[in-house]
């Protein structure tokens, strides 16, 4: 068990490691100070705001890596978390701006069930795409991004906007009464004021999907259909699950869950969607559940070390120690360099396994050894 988990840990480990190596060489090669630069990203990101920021994005990029890890577990490329989480917010917000003052729970839950709905309606064309017409996820997917993203959204929101004179075409205001609250009096409980910076409850919402993700997948029928599916779909079908039903499913789950991804900007900040709305956050999910191996736990890590990442590199720019950008190569670097050590570490890992086996077989059978070993 020691064993296995050091092997689990020696991937990502391996990762960063590289990633650093690789970022320096760029950071050597633009002219920059790599200690200068690493220096002044832990300075500015070990800061209370710094980290809540890192909190925030995190967040929402937990969520983006769960619904996309829902998929992987049986072996489903759902490419198309953005284009569902941006129209989930979007109809999300205009249902919200169409419910007046009322209570906050109530207001809130209407919200959160619409995007929801939303989510999974989007995903759920794909997956019925795929078991009535053979049409592989990834090609519908991307079709359904663009046409959410490019088709509904942009025709919608210049019909619905609410104030078609400005420039900034935005459906109408949310109501208080569905805005998710800070969690800084909480956090002011511990530690000093806390400026320029709300944590939002959102957080609350990303640790209840990954407790539910965990629960499902480890712990239900439907789970085991969808595990037992994404490890061979052959001999899950002989014992009676439902490939087809079982893909459906797996895309719902994944879209509703995608559903909620925007939230955290919707209603802890913006309160309201405009051209301005964060995007994005789909296909780094998709990075976040590499990096994470699938699992709540480590999707968890990934999604605060590249939130953190993003939100303590613009020190970079301000300090003029190098672009922001070699942050963006240093995540590439490490999402590349963490599936490459997954598989090498997993082959040493089965290669010791496999010599383990043998000499315990050598105790009990000689013959039967050699020839395993041979």
């Amino acid at each position: 068990m020691i064993k296995r988990t050091g092997y689990t840990l020696l991937a990502p480990l391996a990762a960063v490691v590289f990633a650093l190596v690789i970022s320096s060489i760029v950071l050597i090669l633009s002219g920059a100070s790599p200690l200068d630069a690493y220096g002044n990203i832990w300075e500015f990101g070990t800061r209370l705001e710094t980290i809540l920021e890192a909190i925030n994005r995190g967040s929402a990029l937990y969520v983006s890596g769960i619904a996309v890890a829902i998929g992987f577990r049986m072996n489903l490329f759902n490419i198309g978390v953005e284009g569902q989480y941006i129209l989930a917010a979007f109809f999300a917000a205009y249902v919200g701006g169409l419910i007046g003052p009322t209570n906050p729970v109530l207001h809130v839950g209407i919200i959160v069930i619409t995007a929801m709905a939303v989510g999974a309606f989007w995903s759920g064309l794909a997956g019925v795409l795929k078991v009535t017409r053979n049409v592989h996820e990834v090609i519908s997917t991307i079709m359904l991004n663009n046409i959410a993203v490019s088709g509904i959204v942009s025709f919608l929101l210049a019909r619905w906007t609410a104030q078609s004179a400005q420039l900034d075409t935005a459906l109408a205001q949310i109501p208080e009464s569905g805005w998710l609250p800070s969690l800084n009096p909480v956090v002011e409980l511990f530690t000093r004021d806390i400026r320029r910076v709300d944590l939002y409850s959102y957080v609350l919402i990303a640790i209840a999907v990954g407790i539910g993700y965990h629960v499902i997948i480890n712990k239900t029928r439907v789970g085991f259909d969808l595990r037992a599916t994404g490890i061979n779909p052959f001999a899950a079908e002989a014992s009676g699950v439902n490939p087809k039903r079982t893909v459906v499913i797996a895309m719902l789950l994944s879209g509703a869950v995608a559903g909620l991804v925007g939230l955290g900007d919707l209603l802890g900040d913006a309160h309201t969607y405009n051209l301005r709305f964060f995007q994005g956050l789909g296909f780094a999910g998709i990075a976040v559940a590499l990096l994470g191996r699938n699992s709540a736990v480590g999707i968890a890590f990934a999604a605060f070390v590249i939130g953190w990442l993003e939100r303590s590199s613009g020190v970079l720019e301000v300090r003029g120690d190098a672009p922001r950008e070699i942050v963006t190569i240093m995540i590439g670097v490490i999402i590349l360099a963490a599936v490459i050590a997954y598989a090498v570490v997993e082959r040493v890992r089965l290669a010791n396994e496999a010599q383990a086996a043998a000499l315990a077989t050598a105790e009990i059978d000689p013959d039967l050894a050699s020839e395993g070993a041979s």
